[in-house]
């Protein structure tokens, strides 16, 4: 047994370069899969379906995406329909696949036609939601948005997309992956281990990985609070309409967050804070930036606008 892991020690030593480059590079593409092939993977996972056929966008929704996102190929862009509340999707406008975005049904909707939201039952708890009652009603107004607010959304996701942003999101992994491997040949130069004891050479790859682990964490959430502030920011430079639809985009998703707070109980207390905002995933790990900071933080463009 022990000649075996020796065998394998060895040969992970004498190749550990091309071990290295092979595993980061499949991690790099594995996390970029859905954005290569987006129909094939993407839109076959959020794509939205009615009575065993896949729903197609209303003539609305079309010419809602036929605006200025402020993109320089807009005929690399196109929708489908898709589940949810809000805009998601997949692509990079380099490749010949495209971007696919997907426009959710409560886009359809508005004070006089709230189609989309009404016509669909949401169970929360096992119990579906009452669109009649008080929290029903709430619930109801913050998945209303104006056309300004539906703007804003789907620049936003435009904005991620044109801007190769998945690019370096799915980066962060190999990145740290390599970062395991430099910290332990650092730390066994450092402390002169490359010839010393198995067990110290194996408490210093312990470390290095925890190391990596902790530079994961971190490092996907610089990435993450990048990704999310640049996409607003380049969203609401579109125009001041855009702008002003952002911050009632944000305001609209905290109104749902509380609402669902109050309707999921325990669980919904444990995921929202009152304020409308994600709870952090944990101590080392954010997770979402807050809405309330991404909904300031267009404020203070505007008024910088203003100004």
């Amino acid at each position: 047994m022990a000649s075996g892991w020796l065998r394998v020690s060895a040969l992970m030593q004498r190749y550990r370069s091309p071990l290295l480059i092979s595993t980061c590079s499949g991690l790099f593409g594995l996390n970029l899969v859905q954005h290569l092939v987006p129909d094939q993977t993407f839109c076959s996972l959020y794509q939205a379906w009615s009575k065993g056929e896949p729903v197609q966008l209303s003539q609305k929704l079309e010419a809602l995406f036929q605006q200025d996102y402020g993109v320089v190929s807009p005929q690399k862009f196109s929708p489908f329909a898709s589940f949810g509340f809000h805009p998601v999707g997949a692509g990079l406008p380099l490749l010949p696949s495209g971007v696919r975005v997907g426009i959710p049904a409560n886009f359809n909707s508005s004070e006089e036609d709230t189609t989309g939201i009404t016509d669909r039952t949401i169970f929360i708890n096992g119990r579906a939601v009452d669109w009649s009652s008080a929290t029903g009603s709430a619930l109801r107004h913050a998945l209303l948005l104006s056309e300004h607010a539906q703007k804003f959304a789907l620049a936003r996701e435009v904005a991620r997309l044109d801007g190769y942003l998945p690019v370096m999101s799915a980066a962060v992994a190999p990145v740290c992956v390599g970062g395991v491997w430099v910290y332990s040949v650092l730390l066994k130069q450092l402390f002169r281990l490359h010839s010393g004891p198995v067990v110290f050479r194996a408490a210093v790859n312990a470390l290095s990985l925890c190391l990596g682990a902790v530079s994961y964490l971190l490092c996907s959430d610089a990435v993450g609070q990048f990704v999310d502030y640049s996409s607003d920011r380049r969203a609401a430079a579109v125009s001041p309409h855009y702008a002003n639809g952002g911050v009632e985009f944000y305001d609209k998703i905290l109104s749902r967050n509380r609402t669902l707070r109050s309707l999921m109980g325990q669980k919904g207390e444990e995921m929202y804070a009152p304020n409308g905002n994600l709870f952090p995933a944990n101590l080392l790990q954010l997770k979402h930036v807050p809405y309330t900071a991404r909904r300031d933080g267009i404020r203070a463009m505007i008024s910088q606008e203003k100004a």
